[in-house]
């Protein structure tokens, strides 16, 4: 397993997580429009919003875990069993935290 390259990927993917975040922050925080109907059509949109940062933030946290286990060496292994997690699920969720089969468990 090339870790060096997981890495440069999780960084890759937490600085554009970032600048999303960013954005987004900034258009939440501007008012944009007066109009009552207006209005409740940007606070339906907000609430859209909302729902993408905390799935950014929610990511942002599970990349961080998964670069905490590249620094302690335990990347790549299961957190439940401590199996190794398969290169292509890794390849596919690079910050997945367990094996497909204890993914298949929780279901």
């Amino acid at each position: 397993m090339h870790k060096e390259k997981f890495q440069v990927i999780l960084r890759g993917r937490l600085e554009d997580l970032n600048r999303r975040l960013r954005l987004l922050d900034a258009d939440l925080g501007r008012r944009k429009d007066s109009d009552d109907e207006d209005r409740a059509v940007e606070l339906e949109n907000n609430e859209v919003l909302e729902g993408f940062g905390r799935a950014g933030e929610q990511e942002m946290r599970a990349i961080n875990a998964a670069l905490e286990r590249l620094q302690n060496g335990t990347f790549g292994l299961c957190v439940k069993c401590g199996e190794p997690i398969s290169e292509a699920r890794l390849v596919a969720v690079p910050f997945a935290a367990t094996c497909q089969s204890c993914l298949r468990d929780e279901a």
